[in-house]
């Protein structure tokens, strides 16, 4: 269970009181701590996070747009259900997206995202050995953050997230289907792609790890 946030660290840079409460919320919806199908209490909300109902609020509508909690006749707003068929579809347009970003940070990134992303995959694939799903996913995210500055692409970036934490969610709801192992090694397929600046070989790796992620979909779907 997710403890009361920290609006800042020493290092970070300060964030918006909903930009606290959509990370904190996200990552219980993400994780499961907040179930498909249940209810969303703002009181229960408050308690958790530290914040106040306002920045709460907030979170919540932006998490309608990107279909996490959707609203219902009489019941209000409910943490939206997983359907695993729909995710088929999810996957399919995300690799149209993630093309162009692979592509776009072969060709733009410094030399320190180059080396970033390759770093966070190495995180990846030491968390993939201990089967520590928290730690892969904690990497990932990490990952993902460099490779979205470096393709210096924000259009791409802000279609692909909603994308990319469904994802996420799917394989907290579904990892005794999964391989985390290989999802490390095309990660960093990816990564060592873009860090060469080859943009070929970087479209190429990120449909390798969406051919994986379909192939996740298609066991889960049976």
């Amino acid at each position: 269970m997710l403890t009361k946030v920290e609006a800042t660290t020493p290092s970070a840079p300060k964030k918006r009181a909903a930009d606290i409460a959509y990370d904190a919320i996200e990552s219980m919806i993400v994780s499961l701590d907040l179930k498909p199908g249940a209810p969303i209490v703002e009181s229960e909300l408050v308690e958790r996070t530290g914040l106040g109902r306002t920045p709460l609020r907030e979170a919540l509508m932006r998490m309608s747009s990107n279909g996490l909690i959707i609203q219902m006749p009489r019941r209000g707003l409910i943490i939206s259900d997983i359907e695993p068929a729909e995710h088929m579809t999810l996957v399919e347009t995300r690799r149209v997206v993630e093309r162009l970003i692979a592509q776009s940070a072969a060709r733009r990134a410094n030399p320190q995202q180059r080396k970033a992303m390759v770093e966070c995959a190495e995180k990846m694939l030491i968390a993939a050995k201990r089967h520590d799903l928290n730690e892969y996913m904690a990497a990932d995210q990490e990952f993902d953050y460099v490779v979205h500055e470096a393709c210096r692409n924000p259009s791409a970036v802000q279609a692909v997230i909603p994308m990319i934490i469904k994802c996420r969610r799917f394989w907290y709801a579904f990892q005794h289907e999964g391989d985390v192992e290989e999802g490390a090694r095309n990660h960093m397929l990816v990564a060592k792609a873009i860090s060469k600046g080859n943009e070929d070989l970087a479209m190429k790796a990120s449909d390798g790890l969406m051919d994986y992620l379909e192939s996740f979909a298609r066991k889960v779907i049976g």
